[in-house]
């Protein structure tokens, strides 16, 4: 079968799109990506780079009134989760013979085939993965039980609709905060599977895998392959993950902690991947200097530090109330 992804980003995120796309060109024999160019530098980027299996769309082509209504009302960053479903939609309205559609973060990396998600998919309507908290990180399900980093979408009446009203309430209302039951992008994913037919939930434990739920799974490697709790790793969503500079990053957040295990099996392949994609861009553009961040600063290190304590209080009082 054909895979058909679309994703998102500016120049700041171009390392990680790339990444991206060479890890589909690994493990997908078949696919086709769209990417979103948030700015006119990706784009001319990309554009020397000429990716195989790659559409390059500018974002002013997709940015109607309503888009633009919207750019006006919200931050950047909140700008950029309402395209998540506005450019799938825009995608399939124009792509009519597509039979499916994923919306994918560009901070996600594929370590083997996505097949056994689109087995789950079936003659489903969409799939849509749970954010499988650790335990002491069950609270965050209060912005939403399932994450937006891959939706999948069949080109079908039901699939259509789902999407075309995702995109109808994230166009109206998509912000960084808990008002009357909506959080962002993702909170509205929670009623689709009572509201939708054939909407699956992902089951295989290797989609999905982020900082906040790798703390539940055993991490082992066999026949050149990581595991999780046995099975593949499909992908590794790399929320929070920071390039400082050329040959420094920063894995993911404070507010986190992974071991040395997930480290070298998940984590060193992504950099070392990294550093070669940034000679690669470097040779092809040598004026192309984005991509960087500045690390985490202390402020906000001692407030992830008062935040993990926190969770940690309230974690501790949940067990005791169990208990009594």
């Amino acid at each position: 079968m054909t895979y058909n992804f679309c994703t998102l980003f500016d120049k700041k995120y171009v390392y990680q799109g790339l990444a991206l796309h060479d890890s589909l060109l690994e493990h997908c024999p078949d696919f086709k990506l769209w990417i979103l160019c948030l700015d006119k530098e990706t784009f001319d980027l990309l554009t020397k780079l000429n990716l195989k299996e790659t559409r390059l769309i500018p974002l002013a082509s997709i940015e109607g009134a309503e888009l633009l209504a919207a750019k006006n009302n919200r931050s950047y960053g909140e700008y950029c989760w309402t395209l998540a479903s506005a450019f799938t939609y825009y995608l399939l309205q124009i792509e009519t013979d597509l039979n499916n559609l994923a919306y994918l973060d560009s901070d996600l990396y594929f370590y083997s085939s996505p097949q056994a998600i689109y087995d789950e998919l079936g003659d489903g309507s969409g799939l849509i993965i749970k954010h499988n908290y650790t335990p002491k990180l069950k609270y965050l399900e209060k912005n939403g039980l399932y994450n937006v980093a891959m939706v999948i979408f069949k080109n079908n009446p039901d699939g259509r609709d789902c999407l075309k009203q995702w995109r109808n309430e994230c166009l109206k209302w998509c912000y960084n905060k808990n008002e009357d039951g909506k959080f962002g992008d993702q909170l509205y994913l929670n009623s689709w599977p009572a509201e939708f037919r054939g909407i699956r939930i992902l089951k295989h434990p290797g989609g999905g895998v982020a900082p906040w739920n790798i703390g539940r799974y055993l991490i082992t490697a066999a026949r050149g392959r990581v595991l999780i709790d046995g099975r593949p790793l499909i992908f590794y969503h790399f929320h929070t993950f920071k390039i400082t500079g050329p040959e420094s990053f920063e894995p993911h957040s404070s507010f986190y902690k992974t071991n040395q295990t997930v480290k070298n099996l998940i984590y060193e392949p992504y950099i070392q991947n990294l550093k070669i994609l940034m000679k690669k861009v470097e040779s092809s553009d040598p004026t192309f200097t984005f991509g960087f961040r500045p690390p985490e600063n202390l402020p906000t290190k001692i407030k992830q530090k008062i935040k993990k304590f926190l969770v940690l209080i309230y974690f501790s009082h949940k067990k005791y109330d169990s208990k009594n």
